[in-house]
């Protein structure tokens, strides 16, 4: 069975389009890896993102919201550690 992403936001603080968002990206990039990608409503300021049950991303926890490099970086170390995120990866100015 492949992966399940979850991702808890809070609806009184209108954060839909950042899950959606979020959840766009990780369907582009992992569309053959993962099984689904949820979004669930909250309330409180929630903004979580779980694989499989495990917390990967905490907005309280972590200070905010994650960028896309951080985002699918930690969702790659749970689905395909050895996947090679591209120029996600490579450092700003490098050759």
């Amino acid at each position: 069975m492949k992966p399940a992403v979850t991702i808890t936001y809070c609806r009184q603080c209108n954060w839909m389009l950042r899950a959606g968002w979020m959840a766009q990206e990780l369907l582009s990039t992992f569309s053959e890896e993962l099984g689904s990608v949820t979004l669930v409503p909250g309330t409180g300021g929630v903004f979580t993102i779980h694989v499989d049950g495990e917390l990967i991303w905490d907005r309280a926890r972590d200070g905010g919201f994650p960028d896309v490099k951080a985002l699918k970086g930690r969702v790659r170390d749970r689905v395909d550690p050895d996947r090679d995120l591209g120029h996600l990866e490579r450092a700003k100015g490098a050759e």
